[in-house]
């Protein structure tokens, strides 16, 4: 019992002496992956169809998430609207209450976006007109720039998924 105690006992010890990471109390995002990089217009005539958008998050004083709020906090961004803000091409998200674990304030996770190809979410964009179906430009392609916000107001990094092309027909 002795000689298992003595092995225990370093082991005991440096696990005491790790510090917890610290994170700054802006959210940070990251980038992590797309479900593919094609989608289909949205259209009567053809299945509903969607692309999942998965992106990691630190936050150092724990404050993500709508904890009882109507505020959005994530949003967005068609890189088709040329840094201008058109709300038809901005789509705003709220992320869910996410409880503090252990002893510190700050959080990490991931978070996954499921966007469906339904009106003025994934739709071509010809001769600044949504729903465009022009046979001499069958595909449009985009990507999303992506920012969070948590409750105290402080804005993440912002980040751009990988190219999606949409299929206009």
């Amino acid at each position: 019992m002795l000689r298992i105690l003595l092995y225990l006992l370093p082991v005991l010890f440096f696990a005491a002496c790790l510090t917890p990471p610290e994170f700054p109390n802006e959210p940070v995002i990251k980038f992590e992956s797309i479900s593919k990089f094609e989608i289909n217009q949205a259209n009567a005539g053809l299945p509903k169809d969607s692309i999942r958008i998965h992106l990691s998050f630190t936050d150092g004083d724990g404050d993500l998430g709508a904890n009882g709020s109507d505020s959005i906090q994530i949003f967005l961004t068609d890189s088709r609207s040329n840094g201008r803000i058109n709300t038809l091409l901005r789509f705003p998200f709220n992320i869910p209450d996410i409880p503090p674990e252990g002893t510190g304030n700050g959080i990490s996770g991931d978070l996954y976006l499921t966007l469906e190809n339904e009106a003025q979410s994934v739709s071509c964009i010809a001769n600044r007109r949504l729903f465009a179906q022009d046979p001499d430009l069958p595909v449009d392609t985009f990507s999303y720039i992506i920012q969070i916000r948590d409750r105290a107001g402080n804005f993440s990094n912002t980040v751009r998924t990988d190219l999606i092309d949409i299929i206009c027909y």
